[in-house]
């Protein structure tokens, strides 16, 4: 039976929770930073949350919503977040006081995610000896050597081309990017044979998919390890991708036992992995099988898809601005015929009018649409009396600096003019962040960047590209994607020129 007692306990319990998940909530009114009113048991988060708008999105809304601040104070759930706004404490943040902000505030969690130990979560601790171990891998000098390599699925990757533009249907070129960079990836950086253009169901294409493709298991597993950490440590083994886990460990330990047998000596990231196996004395850190797999996972995971959205994503735009994909062939064309049809390093760094393309593409459309940082000290932002604690997350809003009209007019058309000297010269340094900025940007920028370009010269070399009665137009940004991803895919009609 229900007495009064029980019910009056009851309205306690639920004054206490509502008080637990509101106790935060005059964090930031009280450093006198600025930031929208927040809801008990969902703070600000509630568009993301019920998967109304991307995370990129969502940073973006309050970006706007306060364009005279230097940041915005948020809450998910009862966690305060600051959003930065102000250009010079992000390169702060980034450049000048990294040694306060070296970590990404991101866990591992290695017991249910044994591949999240990679070079994107890792705490400063493992991260920077293993990238110093590990940046050989991706120097200029490394890619030159191994351009042909790229060169080499690039011509394969136009015999592809022509066996599916023979079908003469609408292609889908997120799938069709997506099979060129795997087989970069797979042969430049991992030597491995991926087949992810010569087999329609290549077990490592297959495998690109699965990880990315969004689901319902995925999203909860995501939200409780986002949201509930604590109980995300007890349960997140149960909910562990085995499958994933071994594919990426047999991977790894298949492509060692290989070159070991047969003396094979790339100078690639397999090679530096081996290195540090047999040299483990040189790193201050332990090394395990699963810290360097993670490594593979994350290089290949963000090597193909990264650089497969980025084709795609100057695919779609070149194909809606038929003038900027003439003067790009064009360009191409002359290239070409200039170094007798022989790509190299030089000869891609070389093109003026593709750099253009390529960032005004990564302008646009960030593959990451925010960044973080996690303070490891006390902090008071330059020019301000604002400190915030130790541990305190730092977000970067990507899409929404990229897209800001007081930094870039129009900031929707597509406009590769922009990227003129004059005009990358006129802009602070930290308007464009595809890669990040500071000792934490992304490793493999400089193989991402040559490796799109050498797809897209493949595809415009010998093709138009046009937009067909699937072409979503305008682009909408898919709302629980990990990266920045179109709806409902990028479907263009390819025409033999």
């Amino acid at each position: 039976m229900i007495t009064l007692e029980h019910i009056g306990y009851f309205i306690l319990f639920l004054i206490f929770i509502y008080w637990y998940t509101t106790a935060t909530f005059k964090f930031w009114s009280s450093r006198g930073v600025a930031g929208p009113k927040p809801t008990a048991f969902i703070g600000n988060f509630h568009d993301v949350l019920f998967s109304k708008i991307s995370l990129g999105e969502w940073l973006a809304k309050y970006y706007h919503e306060y364009p005279n601040e230097p940041m915005v104070g948020v809450f998910v759930r009862r966690t305060p977040l600051l959003i930065l706004r102000d250009l010079d404490l992000i390169k702060d943040v980034f450049i000048r006081d990294f040694s306060k902000f070296h970590d990404r505030g991101l866990k591992t969690f290695e017991d249910a995610d044994p591949l999240s130990q990679n070079l994107i979560k890792l705490e400063h601790a493992r991260w920077r000896p293993l990238r110093n171990k590990l940046s050989p891998a991706f120097t200029s000098g490394k890619l030159k050597e191994m351009f042909y390599l790229l060169a080499e699925c690039g011509n394969y990757f136009q015999d592809y081309l022509e066996r599916t533009v023979a079908k003469d249907e609408p292609i889908e070129v997120r799938d069709l990017t997506a099979r060129f960079t795997t087989d970069v990836i797979g042969t430049c950086v991992f030597g491995v044979q991926m087949n992810a253009m010569s087999d329609e169901n290549s077990e490592f294409r297959r495998m690109g998919k699965y990880v990315f493709k969004v689901n319902s298991f995925k999203l909860f597993r995501f939200r409780v390890r986002e949201l509930f950490p604590a109980i995300y440590k007890i349960i997140g083994p149960a909910m562990k991708d085995k499958m994933i886990v071994d594919f990426f460990m047999n991977t790894m330990k298949d492509a060692i036992a290989y070159r070991r047998k047969y003396n094979v000596v790339k100078h690639d990231f397999i090679d530096q992995v081996m290195e540090l196996q047999d040299n483990p004395d040189k790193i201050e850190i332990k090394l395990t099988d699963e810290l360097l797999t993670s490594q593979l996972f994350v290089f290949f995971l963000a090597g193909f898809e990264t650089s497969s959205t980025t084709m795609s994503n100057a695919l779609y735009e070149l194909a809606l601005h038929q003038d900027v994909q003439d003067k790009l062939r064009a360009e191409i064309l002359d290239t070409l015929k200039a170094c007798n049809g022989h790509l190299t390093y030089d000869v891609i760094k070389s093109m003026k009018y593709m750099e253009m393309v390529f960032r005004e593409s990564l302008r646009l459309y960030p593959p990451a649409t925010l960044l973080v940082r996690r303070a490891n000290c006390k902090y008071t932002f330059s020019g301000t009396n604002i400190t915030i604690p130790t541990d305190m997350k730092i977000m970067v809003p990507v899409l929404a600096i990229h897209r800001d009209p007081h930094i870039y007019p129009n900031p929707e058309i597509f406009q590769p003019e922009r990227w003129t000297p004059e005009g990358k010269a006129s802009r602070h340094p930290m308007t464009w962040l595809p890669f990040g900025a500071g000792p934490r940007s992304c490793i493999g920028a400089r193989f991402s960047n040559h490796q799109s370009k050498v797809g897209l010269i493949k595809i415009l070399e010998k093709y138009s590209v046009h937009p067909c009665e699937k072409t979503e137009i305008p682009y909408k940004i898919h709302p629980t994607g990990f990266l920045l991803a179109p709806l409902n895919g990028i479907h263009l009609k390819f025409s033999k020129l």
